[in-house]
């Protein structure tokens, strides 16, 4: 089988990232695999071969709206040019909206197999209130979706919203979620303590997400007002970089938090983070995941979230997390103040993770791309 990939991830063109080692990885499930990034022309990426079997082809767009048109005219010389043929090649994209366009052109043109992964709850009501854009992109998404001979999402969440809606699909979508290795995530040492680096705090609060509008991490920051109030010795570590990082801090400034918050910026060690946590927060709008669910849960934090992602699959309400509604500011309060009141249910709720996580935790990352390309294979299925 050979696979022509559509993608946003710029990080591809690092050497050394994550994303570059594990389309590297992809690509041994293939004869060939053949990336193309949406990127503008200024990057001077250049195309290149990073495997026996991976192919990475910027765009080299003008600017963002020439993506679509760029990538289906470079779509189609790849095709020609290596051959990839009806009976044994299909197109994956990254989302149902930018690139789902590119790759439902592309197929029409070829005939190709087309397959669509998506990893963001964008039929939550909250995924279209935050920009005209994303407005546009559902609509795209009801046009793209019907088209797409295999689906692939990474919750139950999406999933169920995309089956019960009206989108006359003609395959069922296959749940596949983000590979995790639990186990990496458990044995990893403590190699920061935040309760040593910052002593003034007798009760940790983490977030770690990118400091964007649909993580509302502004309702955090107020909801701390109130805690501090009954707990003046407890902190919040928010780790993450992104465009709402200064009107965050501008934020805190003004409630008189600059003292109990403290903004950190990304690091690969979060095991260390959640570790050494009472507990962890998230009160995003939508997620079509929550990874940081998942590995909070596996280091044993006992977790406060909004309805979102993976909710209710492994951050279980009343068992191993408190689940409140989306920016419920009252109900955030409320369960974090009865965290840190109640020693012993902290640890039940660490004790419940371990349960849960069991599943996932024996999914190894062999059956994750056996899976992966099983859910690419069904496409071949659809006449």
């Amino acid at each position: 089988m050979k696979i022509l990939m559509i993608s946003t991830d710029r990080n591809i063109f690092k050497e050394g990232s994550p994303v570059r080692a594990r389309m590297v990885e992809y690509g041994t499930l293939s004869d060939e695999l053949h990336i193309i990034v949406f990127a503008k022309k200024y990057l001077d990426f250049v195309p290149k071969k990073i495997s026996d079997r991976v192919w990475i082809h910027p765009t080299n767009s003008v600017n963002r709206w020439f993506y679509v048109k760029d990538a289906v005219s470079l779509g189609k010389k790849i095709i020609a040019d290596s051959k990839l043929e009806v009976s044994d090649s299909v197109i994956t994209v990254q989302d149902p909206f930018e690139t789902g366009l590119a790759g439902w052109r592309i197929a029409k043109k070829t005939g190709l197999k087309f397959h669509v992964q998506i990893h963001t709850d964008f039929l939550s009501p909250y995924f279209k209130k935050f920009s005209f854009l994303n407005s546009v992109r559902v609509f795209v998404a009801s046009f793209i979706l019907p088209k797409a001979d295999g689906i692939r999402v990474v919750s139950n969440r999406i999933k169920s919203s995309i089956t019960t809606h009206n989108f006359r699909l003609k395959t069922t979508p296959v749940v596949l979620p983000i590979y995790t290795d639990i186990s990496r995530i458990i044995q990893s040492p403590k190699n920061i303590d935040l309760h040593e680096k910052y002593p003034q705090f007798k009760f940790i609060i983490l977030m770690a997400s990118r400091l964007a509008k649909e993580k509302n991490i502004g309702l955090a920051i107020r909801a701390f007002k109130k805690i501090i109030k009954k707990y003046p010795q407890t902190g919040l570590i928010i780790v993450g970089e992104g465009l709402e990082k200064r009107k965050l801090k501008k934020i805190t400034r003004f409630l008189g938090l600059k003292h109990s918050i403290i903004f950190e910026p990304w690091t690969n060690d979060l095991a260390s983070y959640y570790k050494s946590s009472n507990a962890y927060l998230l009160t995003s709008w939508y997620e079509g995941y929550g990874l940081t669910l998942v590995e909070a849960a596996a280091c044993g934090c006992p977790i406060v979230t909004s309805d979102v992602g993976v909710a209710g699959e492994i951050a279980v309400d009343e068992k191993n997390a408190f689940v409140c509604p989306v920016s419920d500011g009252v109900c955030l309060t409320e369960k974090i103040l009865q965290l840190i009141a109640e020693n012993d249910l902290r640890k039940r709720f660490s004790m419940a993770s371990e349960e849960i996580l069991r599943p996932l935790a024996s999914f190894s990352k062999d059956q994750y791309f056996v899976n992966y390309k099983k859910s690419l294979e069904l496409c071949f299925l659809q006449k």
